[in-house]
């Protein structure tokens, strides 16, 4: 109660300005941090949290259970960036490699791949060992029906953009639009290299071109 108290303005008049008389203590103390795009008391917890996290997670995990034990090794894999930066795009070549390779970043995927490759089987490996949905996302929660037991869900997955809107309109729309597509190329680019195929930047344009327009399809 004193905190709600505390974030409004009581000298305002509700009849002149809800907003004010409701939010004008919290707007008087806090300031949108730059690195943010909105700031509220979920926000602020979510920072006094990571913060704790962060102390637990660095210290010994001695003792620990296996469980904490997993997120604390996550953490340090996750913090040593001179072996990230050493293993570069290994870790992502070896991803692709358990899916099936990448065809735009292959010389001979039709010839050498594509006879032996399963979108089932593949679908699969990505939603278990990566926890990626493509196309199809597929989980196990409780049963609306019946609480006591499990189901398996069927729904649709999210789109690589954070909406529908970001494939169809314009402005700052068609921006990111934009940018977005031009990071597809410059991610198949990077890889091409480093697997040491030959340079192809208008076979690579016209594949994300592809890729661009299944999305939009599907968020159609």
């Amino acid at each position: 109660a004193a905190r709600i108290i505390q974030n409004m303005d009581p000298t305002a008049d509700p009849c002149q300005d809800f907003y004010q008389y409701a939010c004008g203590g919290w707007l008087n103390r806090h300031v949108i941090p730059e690195t943010s795009s909105r700031y509220s008391i979920f926000d602020i917890l979510r920072d006094e949290l990571e913060i704790i996290l962060k102390g637990v997670l660095e210290t010994s995990d001695q003792g620990d259970r296996e469980a904490f034990q997993k997120a604390k090794i996550l953490y340090k894999s996750c913090m040593n960036e001179s072996l990230i930066e050493q293993r570069d795009s290994l870790p992502l070549l070896e991803a692709l490699r358990m899916v099936g390779d990448w065809p735009v970043a292959s010389a001979d995927w039709s010839k050498t791949k594509e006879p032996s490759w399963s979108m089932e089987e593949n679908l699969s490996i990505m939603n278990s060992r990566f926890n990626k949905r493509v196309l199809i996302d597929m989980f196990v929660w409780n049963d609306d029906r019946d609480s006591s037991r499990h189901i398996i869900y069927i729904d649709q997955p999210s789109l690589g953009m954070p909406s529908r809107d970001y494939y169809f309109n314009g402005g700052n729309y068609q921006r990111v639009r934009e940018a977005y597509l031009q990071f597809m190329i410059t991610v198949a680019k990077m890889i091409r290299e480093d697997k040491n195929v030959s340079k192809d930047d208008s076979f690579v344009q016209e594949e994300m071109a592809k890729v661009m327009e299944l999305e939009t399809e599907i968020a159609n």
